[in-house]
């Protein structure tokens, strides 16, 4: 009996074109990682030539019951390396001893999960090429002063060197998407570690944006009540700052509350 062919599910579009996929295999170098996993085979475009060029070391995730079958069927040199899960579930430092290159079409509704994970296994994720949505890629290799600039360009530039590759338009998908797709690469940069407090750098960042219509002296307030903020950022909008600069605010900010719950202790 032939392999039926997995139907659309969780927001992901299969790329039915094979030159499309040979660039997007060829912008992946992973020559400083151990391993390297796609995300969401799907059909298998982008798995049998990853398969060619990383042999033993490639592995794949996939959570779709009918997309692991179809693979089983179609591509059996790939099943003692698929993994049958959900990525966001998997705990990367476990099922990979050593560094880890990530590939992959990934659905547009769990991108920025995806990349939350990327984020939080920064340590073991030397590179990264994926297809997105064309907005979020944008956003994310975004520069500051501009509208899209965002969340999640700070967090991943902080620790990443971005470059938005190439755009992909819509009929090279099926079913095609109402949207153009690009495709993006993430190199792990030499930041090791921030010169501040990493988790109340993520607090910051996210405070400074969910309110990005707000000067950052009332968006952080909202967050963190009565601190106060030097010249430099009180009337600024999250949007202008660099990386460097949020490494900076949430210096400030660690000081206000030291200097706040001192003065509550003092009392």
């Amino acid at each position: 009996m032939p392999a039926v062919r997995p139907k659309k599910k969780l927001g992901q579009h299969f790329l039915n074109d094979k030159r499309v996929a040979s660039k997007i295999v060829e912008s992946l170098t992973a020559e400083k990682s151990d391993f390297v996993l796609e995300i969401g085979p799907g059909m298998g475009v982008l798995t049998v030539e990853l398969i060619a060029k990383f042999n033993e070391r490639f592995f794949a995730s996939e959570v779709d019951d009918e997309s692991v079958e179809y693979l089983n069927l179609t591509i059996p040199a790939l099943t003692p390396n698929l993994i049958h899960g959900d990525f966001n579930e998997i705990n990367l430092p476990e099922k990979f001893n050593g560094n880890l290159a990530i590939i992959g079409n990934l659905p547009y509704n769990i991108s920025s999960q995806i990349f939350f994970k990327i984020l939080e296994n920064r340590e073991m994720v030397n590179e990264v090429v994926c297809m997105i949505q064309k907005e979020v890629a944008q956003r994310i290799s975004e520069k500051p002063g501009t509208k899209t600039y965002g969340i999640l360009s700070v967090l991943l530039q902080a620790y990443y060197d971005i470059k938005y590759l190439f755009t992909v338009n819509e009929g090279v998908f099926t079913p095609p998407p109402k949207v153009k797709s690009a495709v993006i690469r993430l190199v792990r940069n030499s930041t090791k570690k921030l010169n501040c407090n990493e988790d109340l750098f993520i607090k910051v960042v996210k405070a400074g944006f969910n309110q990005r219509r707000k000067t950052l002296r009332n968006s952080i307030r909202s967050v963190f009540p009565n601190i106060e903020l030097s010249q430099k950022f009180t009337n600024q909008r999250p949007e202008r700052l660099s990386v460097a600069d949020f490494v900076e605010l949430t210096n400030e900010v660690e000081k206000g509350l030291a200097g706040r719950w001192e003065s509550e202790e003092g009392r």
